[in-house]
């Protein structure tokens, strides 16, 4: 039986796009506080999670796929 080595930079891309996907439930999550507050801690719950959010959808990846690149 051959000897099957997992894929680094399958495991990799997948856990970028796990990044993105989450940040944009987040986001999403964000939203739907900020549309919903009737008061203004809430207004501002819902404001900091969607720039959370956003930060993690740009960010993160990028900082992931530096950290991972390979010296070829």
């Amino acid at each position: 039986m051959p000897d099957v080595t997992p894929d680094p930079a399958r495991h990799r891309w997948l856990a970028i796009q796990a990044v993105r996907a989450s940040g944009t439930a987040g986001a999403i999550l964000g939203l739907y506080l900020l549309g919903r507050a009737v008061n203004l801690p809430s207004r501002v719950l819902g404001l900091l999670i969607v720039l959370a959010a956003l930060y993690v959808v740009l960010a993160v990846p990028r900082a992931l796929a530096h950290r991972w690149r390979s010296g070829a």
